[in-house]
């Protein structure tokens, strides 16, 4: 049983995007050829909003059929496969250590968490959607920033708790948004 982490929100850290581009480049260099696009999303990918520091990362490959070859690579990174968690067409990642991935400097890269989709899956196209609109509504951001530190406040020790909380507003703001 992995013992979760206490559910701490910071404000918005202009240096998520650096550390984005430092992991994304070092994954695009080993998927070279297997990769359409890599896909900053999650809190951090928007500017302003406060977030807890973990980059979510999705990785957008053709199709399934190419999965075998992505996870032998992402292994030789030092990911871990971890299969699908129950959401299709996404496949997620563990890190074997703070350095991964692992390149010849051996240096430490920002915590992520990292998913391979493939270019039909529902879950990427609703990161990217709800991404977007965020991106164009500053007041949305604002709005999510309060929610996030009142969930995190009340859930410090609950991560299902606290993200079950943030469903309905993503949800709603999806429903509203989709088509602006």
């Amino acid at each position: 049983m992995k013992i979760q982490k206490p559910v701490i929100i910071e404000g918005y850290n202009n240096e998520w995007p650096k550390a984005f581009n430092i992991i994304e480049s070092i994954i695009s260099n080993k998927l070279n050829g297997l990769v359409l696009r890599i896909e900053h999303v999650g809190s951090t990918s928007i500017p302003s909003l406060s977030a807890k520091p973990i980059i979510d990362i999705d990785v957008v490959i053709e199709s399934m059929d190419c999965l075998p070859q992505a996870i032998k690579k992402l292994e030789e990174l030092g990911y871990i496969h971890e299969g699908d968690l129950g959401i299709k067409n996404r496949e997620a990642f563990a890190r074997r250590d703070a350095y991964v991935p692992y390149t010849s400097e051996g240096s430490e890269k920002h915590e992520h968490h990292l998913y391979v989709c493939n270019r039909e899956s529902e879950e990427l196209k609703r990161h990217i959607m709800f991404r977007d609109i965020l991106r164009k509504h500053p007041l949305l951001v604002s709005e999510y920033a309060n929610l996030k530190f009142q969930l995190a406040n009340k859930y410090r020790n609950n991560r299902q708790a606290y993200s079950a909380g943030k469903t309905e507003f993503i949800t709603r703001i999806m429903n509203e948004y989709q088509d602006t």
